[in-house]
């Protein structure tokens, strides 16, 4: 994908109300990741590009599940006001390849909150395509003293 490329997904982005997400560390390497709320609920977007390819060209799978794992973990933060905490298990299906230039899509949801765990699902998109579904549990932490 090229750099014109890159620009008119973020502009498609940027006219549909996204904001691009600020990163670092790990995340920084796979974004940008954008995200906006709809009615209540967030929703996180990640432009496909050459750097998230895989041997046969498409969508690497771990490109996606970190891409699931990550907005799972925010929503969690930002629907429970709880600021740390850390993925303990992550099931994930492939139900469908992703193709470089595809605009993944996820809308994470909180299926439970305990007093230690959140308890999280999302279906990873591309337009009205499922490509991935996974459950995340989340274990929350203490914050620095």
């Amino acid at each position: 994908m090229d750099g014109e490329m890159i620009d008119k997904t973020a502009a498609r982005l940027k006219s549909d109300g996204w904001t691009i997400v600020d990163t670092s560390g790990f995340i920084h390497l796979i974004g940008p990741l954008w995200e906006r709320k709809v009615a209540g609920h967030y929703e996180f977007a990640l432009g496909t590009e050459d750097k998230h390819h895989n041997r046969r060209g498409m969508v690497q799978g771990g490109v996606m599940m970190t891409f699931a794992d990550r907005t799972c973990g925010m929503t969690a933060r930002y629907e429970t006001g709880k600021h740390y905490m850390a993925t303990v298990q992550l099931d994930t299906h492939f139900v469908e390849a992703g193709k470089i230039g595809d605009i993944l899509i996820s809308r994470p949801r909180v299926v439970r909150t305990t007093r230690s765990l959140i308890f999280m699902s999302t279906e990873v998109t591309v337009d009205d395509r499922c490509v991935v579904m996974a459950n995340g549990v989340f274990k929350i932490l203490k914050g620095p003293e």
